[in-house]
Order: C-alpha cells, then structure tokens, then sequence
C-alpha cells in the first residue's frame, strides 16, 4: 500500500520559521515545475536526505488563503501575458496557522523575484491609505487596485540541507470570485527558489531524471483565466500551458 504524503513526511528532519531567517530569498530567481500528486508521493522519498521540511503549530502542510489585487483594466494579468519583463503582483496573504496576515508586494524584474510585504490585521475589502501608500512606492496604479480573487492551497516547504534553496509544493488548488470556484485537486505547483540558478540542485536533478520540464504560469494568471474567462482577459499565450496543466489534474492517478 502507498504512503500518504503525511507518512511520508516523518521521514523529513523538521526546520522552524526562526531557523528559516537565512533562506528568506526576497530576491531571488525561481524555477517552477508541475506534476500530479501521485508523483509528489513518488517523488518525496528522493528528497528526505537533502532537503528538512518547515514545520508550523505541529503540521508540515500549512495552509494558505491569498486574496489577489488589480485594477479594473487587469492590468497586472495582462502585463504577465505580455511577458513584460518589469511587472507586479499585489496580494494579501494569511498563513493561517501562524495566524499572520502580510500586504505583499512581487516585482519581477529581467527574471528575478524580489519581494517586499508588511504586516497587517486581516483581509482588508479595499486597501486603506497606509496600504496604498506602502504600494505606491513601487505601484504607480495603487490607488485604483480592488480584490479580485481569492486562492488558498496546502503547501509543503523545503529547505536544502547545504544551499541557499528553498522549495515550495503548493496542492489542493482552488481559486475563488464571488460565486464561481475552480479547483486543481490533484495537480502539484512547485517552485525552486534560488539566489541564482543552480542546476545542480538535488530537486532540479530530480526533475531532470524524471523528465519534468521547468515552466512559466503564475497561480495568479492561472486562476484568473479559469474564474473570469475570455469575455474578460486575453489569455491566447497562456493557451497550451493551460491546457497542459488541466491535462495533468485530469489524467493523474
């Protein structure tokens, strides 16, 4: 019989969120790959002796709730589908069992990730004025930004042993925006987060064994096209991975 991902887990050595202040990597470049959760329990075995996995309040899959910001026009969405090389993601995020709430901030520039955030109280229905502010600095559109979906999943964090690495196993997808929901319940966004890339890494090599290729979808854009659709974005670009990324939540064991 196959072991749940809570089983296999135990076989990770835990690491704490104090003990994470050295792997923070708020400008960083990421790599991300996607695959079934039948090959996340495959998978997991390889990873034990070079990664110790983040434990918070007990669990060692975490859940996260994200409300996402843009303006009327979209224009974050479609700044992404352009493949702008300079462009934002604006989010509240609440890691729930620790009970923190941040306003975060993600520039992407010329294929790096930097990423800025401060501490708030709660999901916020608009941004107040110090909100806004602490965005403007970056955003120029910040004033106009609205909620415009929600996102939450169950994420598992590694930590490489030896590398500044990190690694994220974002499952139990779902996207929400008033009344319509959508859910990847079966497919795994991971995500390798690095000073720079080194495709030495033990998961990048794990991947590579496994023929699993590296590529570029936000969850952001990929909720986007689900809850809003063709009436409201341009999305042509994001077809085929799309498609892709469906096919794997379908198909898998």
């Amino acid at each position: 019989m196959q072991k749940t991902i809570g089983q296999l887990l135990t076989e990770f050595e835990a690491i704490s969120l104090d003990e994470m202040d050295d792997v923070k990597l708020m400008n960083r470049v990421d790599t991300k790959f996607a695959f079934s959760v039948q090959a996340l329990l495959e998978l997991l075995p390889a990873l034990s002796a070079n990664y110790r996995i983040l434990e918070v309040e007990g669990t060692r899959t975490p859940f996260y709730e994200s409300l996402y910001f843009d303006d009327a026009n979209f224009t974050f969405f479609s700044e992404h589908h352009r493949n702008r090389g300079h462009r934002f993601k604006v989010r509240v995020r609440n890691y729930v069992e620790s009970k923190l709430f941040f306003l975060e901030i993600k520039e992407k520039v010329k294929g790096r990730t930097l990423k800025k955030r401060i501490k708030i109280d709660g999901f916020p229905t608009a941004l107040d004025a110090t909100q806004s502010e602490y965005i403007h600095d970056l955003v120029d559109n910040a004033a106009q930004l609205k909620p415009v979906m929600w996102n939450s999943f169950h994420r598992l964090t590694l930590v490489n042993k030896l590398d500044k690495e990190r690694l994220t196993l974002d499952f139990d997808l779902k996207f929400k925006w008033d009344e319509t929901e959508y859910f990847l319940d079966k497919l795994v966004i991971a995500e390798l987060k690095q000073e720079n890339v080194h495709r030495d890494s033990a998961f990048y090599q794990l991947m590579k064994l496994n023929q699993i290729r590296a590529y570029r979808l936000s969850k952001y854009c990929l909720g986007m096209t689900e809850l809003y659709g063709a009436s409201q974005l341009k999305f042509n670009r994001f077809k085929k991975k799309l498609l892709h990324l469906k096919k794997i939540n379908n198909h898998a064991a």
